[in-house]
């Protein structure tokens, strides 16, 4: 399959899906760190793999209206150049009559392909249906050469009706209620073709078969597991990787590449180096992260959404990836997420809602609290205790109880919410 990167496009519509279109050319540009030629370009090619001249308008106009994540035609696309983009639709209708080898299906792609179009050989659709091997979508059938080839349609091939329906709900709920998972949209848009060729029409449109509709709010971060998956693939091989990283911070988000030999070494970017080691997905901001190790044995970490041009490099030792892990895991051992600074006790009194009321203060702390424990308790309010790496990652969850959290310890974060809280009051100081 083709192996053109899409760093540019995941970062082109990262910043156009968290700025609704609220930049003119040049702002985008420079904030994206192409020229506006390159934006152009990178528009003109989007709009082809998406099919829609006005692609554009589905975040500025109409985002909150659609259920569907916009931003996974990237995905569906698969990275392919327009030859694979022809001729695999055409070697899967084919196996969908019968089982083919891959001569025959040859003479159906050159029968099928417009006269303009590149005609392949014997050796690229043997390739093509390797790959879809790998991933799945056809088997080999068993028996001597020349091999044959079917669809891999027994999932939903082997359901009933009502177990196909049920099937597509459970899928539906677990894509859009868990970790956001490229993978689970995918399955579930497969599921939704199956069943549309398995389903009367009518029922489909009443909205039998779409009781649910979800909107994922961070679906910008979707694009992260574009390095998801090569990331959990190098930790399995205990191999370094090398990357371009943008922080939070930098006004950049992408560099194009220069091609010009004289100016190249002026504009080197550095790249990072480092051994991955775990990978963390903060559920309440959207965002995953990856944690490794990097020279000297410093424990680094990096968002996955500033990571670009990811490259593998030499493969580590068994016994020194293992005693790096049980570093880590000993060091993140009290991290509220991905902290690894020195670690306090901090000591919270909530307040219980009332007697009259369902107690969701309580039940919410002891949800989300962790492996924090309650250790005083009356009828009015109870106190939280915890020991965290750091205040920084713990404080926000705090913060969103409002008036019904009071900090005890440590004395430094307690007065930093006194100040805060002092300040909010004074924006609605009546005498303003």
């Amino acid at each position: 399959m083709a192996k053109e990167s899409f760093d540019k496009e995941i970062q082109f519509l990262r910043l156009l899906a968290l700025t609704g279109g609220g930049y003119d050319r040049q702002q985008f540009a420079g904030r994206l760190g192409i020229s506006v030629h390159t934006f152009d370009k990178t528009v003109r090619r989007l709009r082809e793999i998406s099919g829609d001249a006005d692609f554009a308008d589905l975040f500025r106009y109409g985002y909150a209206d659609s259920a569907e994540p916009v931003l996974l035609f990237l995905y569906r696309a698969k990275s392919m150049k327009e030859s694979e983009s022809r001729r695999l639709p055409l070697i899967l209708a084919s196996l969908k009559q019968q089982p083919l080898t891959a001569a025959e299906l040859l003479d159906a792609c050159c029968q099928q392909l417009p006269a303009e179009a590149a005609m392949p050989d014997e050796k690229t659709i043997r390739s093509d249906l390797r790959y879809l091997e790998e991933i799945g979508v056809v088997r080999r059938q068993p028996g001597g050469r020349p091999f044959r080839y079917v669809l891999n349609n027994d999932l939903t091939d082997c359901l009933s009706q009502k177990e196909l329906i049920d099937l597509y709900e459970f899928v539906d709920i677990m894509a859009n209620t868990q970790i956001p998972s490229v993978q689970g949209y995918l399955l579930r848009d497969n599921l939704k073709k199956a069943l549309k060729s398995a389903v009367p029409e009518d029922d489909w449109n009443d909205g039998l078969l779409e009781p649910f509709s979800y909107k994922y709010h961070y679906d910008a971060r979707i694009l992260d597991e574009a390095h998801l998956y090569t990331v959990l693939q190098m930790i399995r091989l205990r191999k370094r990787i090398s990357f371009q990283y943008f922080s939070p911070k930098n006004r950049k988000s992408y560099a194009a590449k220069d091609t010009n030999p004289l100016f190249g070494r002026e504009n080197e970017i550095r790249r990072e180096s480092t051994l991955p080691l775990k990978v963390v997905y903060d559920h309440q901001y959207g965002r995953w992260y990856m944690i490794g190790s990097a020279s000297k044995g410093r424990i680094v970490k990096f968002r996955m959404e500033g990571m670009i041009d990811i490259a593998e490099e030499q493969e580590v030792p068994e016994p020194y990836f293992t005693q790096k892990t049980a570093e880590l895991d000993e060091r993140m051992r009290c991290s509220w997420l991905i902290d690894t600074g020195e670690t306090v006790t901090v000591r919270a009194r909530f307040y219980r809602p009332g007697r009259e009321q369902a107690d969701f203060i309580e039940e919410r702390v002891r949800l989300q609290g962790q492996w924090g424990e309650i250790v005083e308790a009356d009828e009015e309010s109870f106190v939280y205790e915890i020991r965290v790496n750091g205040v920084t990652e713990i404080r926000p969850w705090l913060r969103g109880f409002g008036s019904s959290c009071e900090v005890l310890e440590p004395a430094a974060l307690r007065q930093s919410f006194i100040d805060e809280w002092k300040e909010i009051g004074d924006y609605y100081d009546a005498s303003i």
